[in-house]
């Protein structure tokens, strides 16, 4: 298992280019954030769907990271991704993953996606991640 301060510096270090921030991780479930601003917005005024799936990408990783500890190549094999309706584009995204499935070399979770203090869900996901069956 990893803590959530290690993690946050683990993904701080490795993938300095995410937004994405660390809010909770453990008991087989994650929260993350994403900050919007203009950068992250599309036409139309709407957070824009890579942002909103690299969050989702970003909570099953961290989700996982909390159980199985730092195992810098665990990777998505696959995400599906359903938009449900218009994010708010003054709000962060936030994340909230839970897994559904943790073996050996695969793990299964689902990711809803919120505009920060609205009750609606934006987007749901489906992913699946493959675990090295080496985790050294």
């Amino acid at each position: 298992m990893a803590s959530k301060d290690e993690i946050a510096s683990f993904i701080a270090k490795e993938f300095p280019q995410t937004r994405v921030r660390l809010v909770e991780a453990g008991g087989m479930a994650a929260t993350v954030a994403h900050e919007v601003g203009p950068d992250e917005l599309r036409p139309g005024g709407t957070v824009s769907g890579p942002v909103m799936m690299a969050t989702a990408d970003v909570a099953l990783y961290v989700a996982i990271l909390a159980e199985i500890g730092i195992v810098p190549l665990t990777v998505t094999t696959s995400l599906s991704f359903n938009f449900m309706r218009k994010p708010s584009a003054d709000r962060r995204i936030v994340g909230v993953c839970r897994l559904l499935k943790l073996g050996r070399t695969l793990a299964v979770g689902e990711v809803t996606l919120y505009s920060e203090g609205l009750p609606e869900p934006v987007a749901h996901a489906v992913g699946t991640y493959a675990i090295p069956a080496n985790r050294s």
